[in-house]
């Protein structure tokens, strides 16, 4: 009974420290797909919505340049976009991003992207945004 007890206590703890964290939320605007709504999860789901199209970007890895001096982080991730006359494929972010403050920031990434829609044509599109962390 008590290795029942033991193992109970040692699997609550984790699942109450994960109950304790809330998701990170971020709404902004973008120029991506055109004029688009942008919806950022964690720091690492970017869902953008946009006049001509939509996108997802799952965000792979983040980092900083390690100089007091630039204020910016930079991140790589993979994705996918659709427009709404059919075009779409996979895409790959490259961007940086600068925290204004605490709740608000501006990003740019360039996406080098393919067109799979009538055959395969390499594409580079790029983005830049502001969001607000709630």
């Amino acid at each position: 009974m008590k290795k029942i007890a033991a193992v109970a206590m040692l699997f609550s703890v984790p699942v109450s420290v994960y109950a304790q964290q809330e998701p990170s939320l971020k709404v902004g605007m973008a120029v991506d797909q055109q004029l688009s709504a942008v919806i950022e999860v964690d720091e690492q789901y970017r869902f953008i919505l946009g006049n001509e199209g939509a996108a997802f970007d799952y965000l792979m890895r983040r980092g900083n340049f390690e100089r007091a001096d630039v204020p910016l982080d930079w991140y790589v991730g993979i994705g996918a976009w659709g427009e709404w006359d059919g075009d779409f494929g996979p895409r790959v972010p490259l961007g940086v991003n600068w925290p204004i403050n605490s709740n608000i920031d501006v990003y740019g990434q360039v996406h080098p992207e393919l067109n799979l829609h009538s055959g395969i044509n390499l594409q580079l599109g790029g983005a830049l945004g502001v969001t607000y962390r709630f």
